[in-house]
C-alpha cells in the first residue's frame, strides 16, 4: 500500500510539471506570433512555431535571471533529474542485476553504496565554489552539487537507521515523497518566475 501511495505521488507530481509546461505552451501561443489554430489551416506549423517561441521564452528567463537564481535552477534540476535516474537504475539494479552501465559496486565483499560518491561530489562542488569566490562559476558548480546531494539523500534512511532499509516502507516512503516533493515544487516555482520575465522580453508586455 505505501509502494502505491508513493507512486500516486510520483505520477502527480510528474503530472503537475506537464501540466505546467502545457500551459506555458498554450499562454505563448495566445500571445505570441504563431497563428492560433482558427486562424491557420496549417496547424502542425503554428504549433511547431508556438514550441519554438516557447523555448525562447525559457531561454530568455534563464539569461535575465541573477547568478544566485541560475544556480538554484541548476541545483534544483540536477538534483531531480539525478534523483529520478538513481530510482530508477536501483529497481532495475534489483530486478536484473545490472542498469546499462551501473551496478551494484563492491570492494572486499563489503558493498559501496551511492551516498559515498554522493557526499564526495557534493564536498568537492561546494568546496570550490567556496574556495573560489566567484559567482559566475556557481550556476556550474551547483549541478554536481545536485548531483551529490540527490545521490546522499536518496540514502539518508541508511545514513539514519544505520542498516539497509533502503527497500522497506520506512526507507522510501517518508524520504522519498519528501524530498522529491520539495525538489519538484521549488524547480516548478523557479521556472515559473524566469518564463514570466522571459514572457516580458520575447512577447512584450
Amino acid at each position: 500500500m505505501a509502494l502505491k501511495k508513493t507512486d500516486a505521488l510520483a505520477v502527480l507530481a510528474v503530472g503537475v510539471t506537464v501540466t505546467v509546461v502545457a500551459l506555458e505552451y498554450a499562454h505563448v501561443w495566445r500571445r505570441g506570433r504563431a497563428p492560433l489554430p482558427d486562424q491557420t489551416d496549417d496547424v502542425p506549423s503554428a504549433a511547431l512555431e508556438a514550441g519554438i517561441e516557447t523555448v525562447e521564452v525559457a531561454v530568455a528567463g534563464l539569461k535575465s535571471a541573477s547568478p544566485r537564481e541560475n544556480a538554484l535552477l541548476n541545483l534544483l534540476m540536477s538534483y531531480a533529474a539525478t534523483f529520478a535516474l538513481v530510482r530508477a537504475s536501483t529497481h532495475s539494479i534489483r530486478r536484473t542485476g545490472s542498469f546499462g552501465p551501473f551496478r551494484n559496486l563492491f570492494v572486499n565483499d563489503r558493498h559501496i553504496h551511492h551516498f559515498i560518491p554522493g557526499i564526495a561530489l557534493a564536498f568537492l562542488a561546494g568546496g570550490a565554489s567556496v574556495v573560489s569566490r566567484d559567482e559566475s562559476l556557481d550556476r556550474w558548480l551547483a549541478i554536481p552539487f545536485g548531483v551529490g546531494a540527490a545521490l546522499t539523500l536518496d540514502e539518508a534512511a541508511l545514513l539514519i537507521e544505520l542498516d539497509d532499509v533502503y527497500w522497506s516502507e520506512e526507507g522510501i516512503l517518508s524520504i522519498q515523497v519528501a524530498l522529491a516533493g520539495l525538489a519538484g515544487l521549488g524547480t516548478l516555482a523557479l521556472t515559473l518566475r524566469l518564463l514570466r520575465r522571459g514572457e516580458e522580453q520575447v512577447l512584450g508586455a
